[in-house]
Formats: C-alpha cells, sequence, structure tokens
C-alpha cells in the first residue's frame, strides 16, 4: 500500500549541523480531517520562513545555467547563516526549476512565508541579476534590486552580488514584520495610552528615560503588546 507522503527533501534545523529530510502527511480523506482535525499542509514556523526559487537563465544558452543555479545555491547557503530564519533547503526548492510558478502555491507547498526569486541575463562582457523579496500569502512585493556587472572576474561578481542579497533581505523581513506590528492595533487603551505618550516624549532627548519608562509600564498592562515591547527593548 503507498503511503501518503510527499518527500520534501532535505531541510536546515536550528542546532542541527546537517540537513533532514521532511516527509508531509498528504491524505485528505474526510474520515483522516477530522480525526486530526487539521488541513494538508505545512504550519509555518515561529520566525521568517523563507524559500529561494531557482534564478531564470535569461541568457538565451543552456550553457549558462551553471551561472544562474550557483547564484541560487549561494543565496541559500548565506542566508542559512542566519539563525533568525528558517531556510528551506536546495532540494526542495528546486523542485520548482523550469516552472512558471505562483509565489503563493510556493509558500503553501513549502510551507514558507517569503519567496526569494530572480534573473540572470549574461550579454558578452556583461551581467545583470535581478532580485525580488516576496510575500507568498500575498504576493506582495517588499523589496527588489538590479545589479549591472561586468565579467571581469564572473566568480568575484557572483560572491558579491550573492553577498549584496544575503545582506539585504534580513534587513527587509525586520522592516516588514515591524510594519505589520505598527499597523496592528493595541486592545488595551491603557497601554495604547502609554505607548503614544511615550511616543511623544522620544521626539525629546532630556525625556528618553521617561518614554522608556512607559513603554516598560505598557508592556506590564498588556504583555502581548508587541509595539510596546518592541520600544521599551530599542536601544
Amino acid at each position: 500500500t503507498e503511503l501518503p507522503f510527499e518527500d520534501l527533501g532535505e531541510q536546515n534545523f536550528k542546532n542541527i549541523d546537517r540537513p533532514v529530510r521532511v516527509w508531509r502527511w498528504t491524505d485528505t480523506t474526510e474520515s483522516m480531517t477530522n480525526t486530526l482535525g487539521a488541513k494538508e499542509g505545512l504550519v509555518l514556523p515561529d520566525k521568517p520562513s523563507i524559500a529561494v526559487l531557482p534564478f531564470t537563465n535569461m541568457s538565451g544558452d543552456p550553457e549558462q545555467e551553471y551561472f544562474s543555479d550557483g547564484i541560487t545555491e549561494d543565496i541559500i547557503t548565506e542566508l542559512s547563516r542566519f539563525s533568525s530564519l528558517f531556510v528551506i533547503a536546495r532540494n526542495s526548492s528546486f523542485t520548482f526549476k523550469g516552472e512558471a510558478v505562483n509565489v503563493t502555491e510556493v509558500g503553501q507547498k513549502l510551507g514558507v512565508a517569503y519567496v526569494v526569486e530572480g534573473s540572470v541575463r549574461k550579454a558578452g562582457s556583461r551581467v545583470r541579476i535581478t532580485a525580488q523579496l516576496v510575500e507568498a500569502a500575498t504576493g506582495n512585493h517588499i523589496w527588489a534590486e538590479r545589479y549591472d556587472r561586468d565579467l571581469e572576474d564572473i566568480f568575484a561578481v557572483q560572491d558579491e552580488v550573492v553577498r549584496e542579497i544575503a545582506t539585504a533581505v534580513p534587513g527587509q523581513l525586520e522592516v516588514a514584520a515591524l510594519q505589520r506590528v505598527q499597523r496592528k492595533p493595541i486592545e488595551n487603551l491603557t497601554a495604547y495610552d502609554l505607548v503614544l505618550r511615550g511616543e511623544q516624549l522620544q521626539f525629546r532627548d532630556w525625556s528618553s528615560r521617561e518614554a522608556m519608562s512607559l513603554f516598560e509600564k505598557a508592556v506590564e498592562i498588556d504583555p502581548h503588546c508587541a509595539r510596546a515591547y518592541g520600544l521599551s527593548t530599542a536601544e
């Protein structure tokens, strides 16, 4: 009997040196749904989760696939160094190579909140590399950049662009998370009042300590107030 499992390839996990192969239960029968009380799919990790899709080779030369694939692999490796991120392993990301994918579908299949995608176009001694960070659930572009470089040293160019992308992505994820927190209303009005008063005081250097005290009081009143917590721990 064929078991209803889908192989998601090897994944990287915090505090585990080597990738671990992950399987997903895909039985969607009514009896199993009633028993388990859950829908098919992956549960998002409690930290930003991201998949780097294979960069598209736009050069018109299949022999240049190694360059676009190398950039993708290096970005995955560099992002995996950040313990604050959950990065899908190469084997899983590369199952989408050559496909016209929908980022929302990718997010659902791989269980990630964000997707990095891009393209590589080589022409003579020049190369153009584009990269985009997309929110999987909405398809909204959070960040995008284009890199035009001379190919005097192809590996130096690859290292430079990969480093810039891997440095930019975590910062953009933090900005996106902060914006979501700021848009979220504070339920406790007393805590909200303290936050507003503290923010007003922050504009005056002499009262910054008093502002911090107000933020801390807001956290005591409403421990789930992310906005107050973030302000109270800011340096």
